[in-house]
């Protein structure tokens, strides 16, 4: 499949900069993948779609402040962002800039008031950015991220490193049910989601089980391969536990409906699914699910709407049929949704 029938044009006025007053507030599109029907409407009101013993399946990854700032011993303002600790305490992150630097340069970090936090020596560069770096410093990584870090918003979403803003965005960035460190990007999906409205749905016989799938910086990747089938897809940590596993069988031996909360919860359910059955496992995955899939699980999704050319559009076309995706975009674009990480929500029944 060529990779430009994912593309479509959206006007930059509609990419979210800012959540709304309340989660739940945002706007839900509600798209029958069979008859192509699409309903206006409110994430509010979720269950109004669902039905007792449809189980809701949602990815409790936290999301780490791993967005950080530093500054060359020349003074020149450097920004970064962290991606994993290794075994040897060493750092592999990203950094802006990186063509003026080289191994064994120093650098200084910077906490959130811009004061000196600690010193950084650049072991080695490893092209696209990526870096290692060794922190003079015994703590481990989260520690030192909650004295440096901020939110790692996607590039459409422009931020400074304003700490009162900052403070927002790790509030909002971020799921109520978030549990999991290790992401350094957000299940977007599941931020429409209030304690209450969660509760609300429970008291209506919907039920929740969670999965653990570590949100790599691979989801914000475009594809730029011109056939879909010579893009290699990044790969992602996930977990899922024998309790939560058990609520998912027995929903669906029951002849409830499967309804992941995101591509992340999709692809981590059709990983490890069996048939119609799922095992508890903790292991890596890198599904590319594009157009011709054949979903084992999945009876439902719910989802935000992703950019143009990216595997996560790939995914809900292969789920609901490119031509009825492209539809319901264009539809969410005449009234005007709001895109992306911070934007609105859908639902594919």
């Amino acid at each position: 499949m060529k990779t430009e029938k994912l593309n479509y044009h959206l006007p930059p006025e509609l990419i979210a900069q800012q959540p709304l007053g309340i989660r739940s507030d945002s706007r839900l599109l509600a798209l029958n993948r069979s008859k192509g029907d699409i309903l206006d409407s409110r994430f509010s009101k979720l269950g109004d779609f669902l039905s007792p013993g449809d189980c809701l399946v949602l990815n409790d990854t936290k999301v780490l402040p791993a967005r950080f700032f530093a500054r060359r011993t020349t003074g020149g303002k450097l920004e970064g962002l962290f991606l994993a600790q290794n075994t040897d305490r060493t750092w592999d992150i990203m950094i802006k800039g990186t063509r003026k630097l080289k191994p064994g340069d120093l650098l200084y970090l910077k906490d959130r008031q811009k004061d000196d936090f600690c010193k950084a020596t650049l072991l080695e560069k490893k092209g696209d950015g990526r870096c290692r770096l060794k922190l003079k410093t015994d703590a481990d990584a989260e520690t030192v991220l909650d004295r440096i870090g901020f939110p790692p918003l996607p590039p459409y979403i422009k931020r400074d490193d304003d700490p009162a803003v900052a403070q927002v965005d790790k509030l909002r960035y971020q799921t109520v049910y978030a549990r999991e460190p290790g992401a350094v990007a957000a299940p977007t999906a599941g931020l429409h989601f209030t304690n209450g409205l969660i509760e609300q749905l429970k008291q209506a016989g919907i039920r929740f089980a969670y999965i653990t799938l570590h949100v790599g910086t691979g989801t914000f990747k475009p594809i730029t391969a011109e056939n879909l089938e010579d893009h290699k897809i990044h790969q992602e940590r996930f977990s899922i536990d024998e309790k939560n596993a058990r609520i998912i069988n027995a929903a669906k031996s029951k002849g409830g409906r499967i309804i992941p909360v995101g591509t992340t919860s999709t692809r981590t359910l059709e990983t490890i699914a069996a048939g119609s059955k799922i095992k508890a496992v903790s292991s890596t995955t890198s599904l590319f699910i594009k157009p011709g899939y054949e979903f084992k699980i999945t009876d439902a999704m719910i989802t935000n709407f992703h950019l143009p050319k990216s595997t996560l559009l790939a995914l809900v076309a292969a789920f609901a049929g490119l031509e009825n995706i492209l539809a319901a975009y264009n539809h969410a674009i005449e009234q005007r949704y709001r895109f992306y990480s911070y934007g609105d929500a859908m639902l594919i029944i």
